[in-house]
């Protein structure tokens, strides 16, 4: 692995995390538990489209188990963990196909594949499926949210093309 290359993965993973942990200073405006932007899946948006999967992976893996470190809470490196892989293999899939200027596309999907993860998780740890009542609501949540998370990364990345990180 190249000096570049690990110097790139650091500073994307710093900030990833940065964000993480800003964005868990926000308070929620929505009455529907587990929604927020998932601003940080930008920065994993961007790796993948601009780096390789493997590279966005570490990213995220980092970002995940730091974070969780960082927050001091267990139980989100939990619902992290879930909601970060579903998400990343919903990315990793439809990056395949989908190009720079359907990123916006990816991010809801991706989006949609995290909420889902989460409550999965949150059914299986309070043992009620009554909780998938909540999905619905979380899909709407995730299609907003995604879309700006995937818009922004688009532009990003568009901005990025001629960088020397490509």
């Amino acid at each position: 692995m190249s000096i570049k290359r690990i110097a790139t993965i650091a500073a994307l993973t710093a900030i990833a995390l940065t964000i993480f942990m800003l964005e868990a200073q926000i308070p929620v405006i929505i009455a529907v538990p587990g929604v927020k932007l998932g601003l940080s899946n930008i920065v994993t948006l961007i790796a993948v489209y601009i780096l390789s999967k493997r590279d966005a992976g570490i990213i995220l893996a980092l970002r995940i188990m730091l974070g969780s470190i960082f927050a001091g809470n267990s139980m989100i490196f939990l619902y992290s963990a879930a909601g970060g892989l579903l998400s990343f293999a919903s990315v990793c899939l439809t990056s395949s196909f989908l190009r720079e200027k359907q990123i916006w596309a990816v991010g809801v999907l991706s989006a949609i594949a995290h909420n889902a993860a989460q409550i999965a998780v949150a059914a299986l740890v309070m043992d009620s499926l009554a909780l998938f009542w909540y999905l619905p609501w979380l899909i709407i949540a995730a299609i907003i949210t995604g879309a700006f998370t995937g818009l922004s990364a688009q532009f990003a990345v568009k901005s990025l093309k001629n960088t020397r990180l490509r």
